[in-house]
């Protein structure tokens, strides 16, 4: 379970917009997805990672697929709300990324001009597991075939880590 009292690795703010809710104002359940695949990729962009697709020294295309998704929704998420969207915390295995993300809405407290009283409330939740893998080249063509799953590149690898480790420093101050 994640421990909700640490902050999370990283935080990212965006506005709802028409497109993503239903007839009745409310985001529609799929569109939580897309905010939570939105921010693992600024998260990875942050981190100096430009694309999800990795090429290794043999021209081979390494990238992540998702290999499970697992959703809590608590609260509605409305038209015209500005929402963050984290990722909580992960835990980086051999040949996959586990990514515990929450969607949440801040509440300013009305009798109060500090910024820092604001609450927030949980909207949804996600483990969301990613895993690597590489396209296996046909040998009949230059098209892509088949995919096999992969160790997480150490490039990859070391950065992800580096980063938990800031969290984790941040953490314990």
């Amino acid at each position: 379970m994640t421990d909700l009292t640490s902050a999370p690795l990283f935080t990212t703010h965006y506005h709802v917009y028409i497109n993503h809710t239903d007839a009745g104002g409310i985001v529609y359940h799929a569109n939580h997805l897309v905010f939570f695949e939105n921010c693992r990729r600024d998260w990875f962009t942050h981190l100096g990672l430009n694309t999800y697709f990795l090429q290794n020294d043999n021209g081979d295309i390494q990238h992540f697929v998702v290999s499970q998704a697992d959703i809590k929704y608590h609260h509605a998420i409305l038209l015209d709300e500005r929402i963050a969207v984290q990722i909580d915390h992960i835990e980086l295995k051999p040949a996959s990324l586990i990514f515990h993300q929450s969607i949440r809405r801040q509440i300013n407290d009305d009798n109060s001009t500090n910024a820092n009283d604001a609450r927030q409330v949980v909207l949804s939740r996600a483990k969301i597991v990613i895993a690597c893998v590489q396209n296996q080249a046909n040998d009949d063509s230059k098209s892509s075939g088949s995919i096999r799953p992969i160790r997480v590149p150490k490039l990859l690898h070391d950065i992800i880590q580096n980063a938990l480790n800031q969290q984790s420093f941040a953490s314990s101050r």
